[in-house]
């Protein structure tokens, strides 16, 4: 079934239609193109063995059309861009005229348990989309490929439009390889490999009166597969990051089912456990740097890598809310208040919230190990690269950085692992009584509170020694696994009472919430020098000036 999506107060009227493109499904949306647009339009995406001799033809002739396009480059001489210049998307507001700035931007992320049902919102009218002849010309604008039709031919109506649209063209965004995604739109934070936009026109309207009507122009947009396009035409990356909703309203046709994006798990009661993270949507959970890792500490590099800068982390108003979000327990800081720096990372980083992992009442669960040996816990403080949105910072090696700590009970007198490994003064359990407290209001999937308790990070972390740390660069621990993140993992261990501890397994009844250690896979773990071991060379020394001494 396919998923329209109908977005109030836009400049543009916006339908934005969502196929999953199996056989299944696009059978089901004859009611919207014939067989014959299916095989020239959609199922050009599809394998092509499962097609008739007649839709391979028109297939082959749509991607001769594609690759010939791609050769005739016009519209040429703009001012903007989507990278390699000076006006990319987060300075196109600067530019003469332009609206860029305004409250009611495209594209947007859905976030589907937003989106209300408009029963209004009935089906659409396709006119002459069957049409093999309205093709006028495929241009490369030198932003995208654009198919003009010709005039007065195509036309819609129906689908909560207030009156009739003609559609005038037809184009594409889409990113630089197969690897990753390139739609405009997003659902969940979802990103598609590509997005065709049909464009339509408010009929009886110029194309200068239609930008100053609210209802003016009518845009469908659907999300696509493929890998042709960054081969062919050598544009890549070529669509808007998505902008805020500020408000704005989200609605769904009545036959609408809203998709939901597969559901991962930790242990083996869903399909897409650890072992089969890679096979998810948009996963990058196979790559040659993933999270976390065992720390073999007599493999690891020393050197100065410096202190960190620690902004914000004495706020005690820091923390906005607290949610359960079936696989963790988050807690969310209010925006721009806390910061993270130097620490040899070569950016300011924001702080954007913390979360946790751990086993069960009988098993540890941190994430990352030392020497094969896993810690209780594992607390992760995640920031994001300042100026970045997420989506940016998620898609560049260093968009992220993580601090890692390990916590542990205070009735333990001396971690198990070699001599090289310490534990912490217990810090403020007042903090931690105050921070447990919450779970008991957030034991179901998605609960999430206000946070009104006055606690800071530095609190928690109590008088952990900040200066001892790993460093390596990796990826989320999470899926879809990217590949963005400059890890730091604190040698020293927090301290925190063992029934504190129980209370995440116990009160959220979540167990084992980690991910398995992941191949090195030829990387290099860095010590900071003020973590490492002194020589033995040294101690030889001074035993011996002592003997001479003596």
């Amino acid at each position: 079934m396919s998923l329209l999506l109908y977005i109030t107060d836009l400049k543009h009227t916006g339908i934005l239609c969502h196929h999953l493109l199996t056989d299944g499904l696009i059978l089901k949306c004859t009611h919207f193109f014939n067989e014959t647009l299916h095989s020239n339009i959609l199922c050009f995406f599809k394998t092509l063995g499962t097609r008739s001799l007649e839709s391979k033809m028109h297939l082959f002739s749509f991607l001769l059309c594609i690759s010939l396009g791609a050769l005739v480059k016009g519209e040429t001489g703009s001012d903007w861009c989507y990278t390699g210049c000076d006006t990319t998307p987060e300075k196109w507001v600067h530019l003469p005229e332009s609206s860029c700035g305004s409250d009611r931007q495209s594209p947007i992320d859905i976030v589907t348990n937003l989106v209300e049902t408009n029963h209004s919102l009935g089906n659409f009218a396709f006119t002459n989309f069957d049409n093999y002849y309205i093709n006028k010309s495929i241009i490369n604008t030198g932003h995208t490929v654009k198919i003009n039709l010709m005039e007065g031919e195509v036309e819609v109506t129906g689908g909560g439009l207030s009156g009739t649209y003609s559609t005038i063209q037809f184009h594409f965004h889409w990113s630089s390889t197969e690897h990753d995604q390139g739609s405009e739109h997003m659902i969940d934070g979802h990103r598609y490999a590509m997005e065709m936009h049909i464009v339509s026109l408010k009929k009886g309207l110029t194309a200068e009166q239609a930008v100053q009507d609210s209802e003016g122009i009518a845009v469908l947009g659907f999300f696509i597969n493929i890998k042709k396009f960054p081969m062919e035409t050598k544009l890549t990356n070529n669509y808007r990051p998505t902008q805020h909703l500020n408000e704005r309203r989200v609605f769904a046709s009545p036959a609408t089912t809203i998709p939901l994006s597969p559901q991962w798990c930790y242990d083996e009661h869903c399909d897409y456990q650890p072992s089969n993270w890679h096979v998810l949507p948009y996963s990058h959970c196979d790559g040659e740097r993933q999270s976390p890792i065992n720390i073999e500490t007599n493999t690891v590099i020393d050197k100065d890598l410096g202190d960190f800068s620690f902004t914000g982390f004495e706020n005690k108003k820091a923390i906005a809310k607290i949610t359960n979000t079936g696989h963790t327990v988050k807690c969310i800081l209010k925006d721009d208040v806390v910061e993270v720096s130097e620490g040899d990372l070569e950016y300011v980083y924001s702080t954007l919230q913390f979360h946790f992992h751990w086993g069960s009442q009988d098993s540890s669960g941190s994430e990352h190990t030392v020497d094969s040996h896993r810690y209780p816990m594992e607390m992760h403080i995640v920031n994001k690269r300042k100026g970045l949105t997420l989506d940016e910072a998620v898609k560049i090696p260093n968009g992220l950085a993580v601090l890692g700590f390990f916590i542990e009970a205070t009735d333990t007198t001396k971690s198990s692992t070699d001599s090289e490994q310490q534990t912490n003064p217990a810090p403020s359990m007042d903090a931690w009584n105050k921070l447990t407290h919450y779970l008991e209001n957030i034991t179901s999937v998605g609960a999430e509170v206000e946070f009104t308790e006055e606690i800071s990070i530095d609190d928690l972390l109590g008088n952990v020694n900040r200066k001892e740390y790993y460093r390596y660069n990796g990826s989320l621990t999470t899926p879809s696994c990217n590949e963005a993140v400059v890890w730091t993992v604190f040698k020293e261990s927090i301290k925190v009472d063992n029934k504190l501890i129980m209370m995440f397994p116990t009160v959220t009844e979540h167990t084992n919430v980690f991910r398995p250690a992941q191949h090195l896979s030829g990387r290099k773990i860095i010590r900071s020098a003020s973590s490492a071991p002194a020589p033995i060379i040294l101690f030889l020394l001074l035993a011996c000036i002592c003997a001479f001494l003596l």
